[in-house]
């Protein structure tokens, strides 16, 4: 294959959007939500992987974590790999981190990115359902599912277990 066929073939192939995310919780085991402006429902901190820069899920997800709310969380495991199909848009891969257990003083120090963000709240898992919107929902409770067993990581297709 000559250098101009294999560029028309990777030209050619099919197209996904990446994103990563960081789970945070309080020590009561409430999870840190953040409120877009772009759009309804409420996320985890995180977004687009850069593919430009050549940024790797992880670094995706530790740098969206820093411009969103200005902490600087390394990501812990692997907690879940989401893909999820949309109408009218490529389909998505969603990682998910696990972001570990925050102090009060962690959380004092939360500066919203304001070009971006309209608040943040910690929400119990009982009530992630309210304020996450379609498969992210269910792409969380995994993801606490993953973290309370100790298990690796779990495969999701638009936010449930792959079969």
């Amino acid at each position: 294959m000559t250098t101009t066929d294999y560029a028309t073939y990777i030209a050619g192939l099919p197209k996904v959007l990446a994103g990563a995310a960081t789970l945070l919780r309080d020590p009561e085991g409430r999870v840190l939500l953040v409120e877009p402006n772009y759009r309804e429902g409420w996320a985890l901190p995180g977004g687009t992987i850069e593919s430009d820069a050549d940024e790797t899920p992880r670094q995706a997800a530790r740098r969206e974590t820093l411009e969103e709310i200005g902490l600087d969380v390394p990501p812990g495991p692997l907690l879940a790999v989401d893909w999820v199909l949309g109408p009218d848009r490529p389909p998505i891969v969603g990682y998910v981190y696990d972001g570990g257990v925050l102090d009060a003083e962690a959380f004092g120090r939360i500066r919203l990115q304001e070009t971006e963000l309209l608040s943040w709240r910690l929400v119990p898992r009982e009530e992630i359902g309210t304020y996450l919107l379609g498969p992210l929902a269910s792409r969380v409770a995994a993801a606490l599912d993953a973290l309370e067993a100790g298990r690796g990581p779990v495969e999701l297709e638009n936010g449930r277990p792959a079969r």
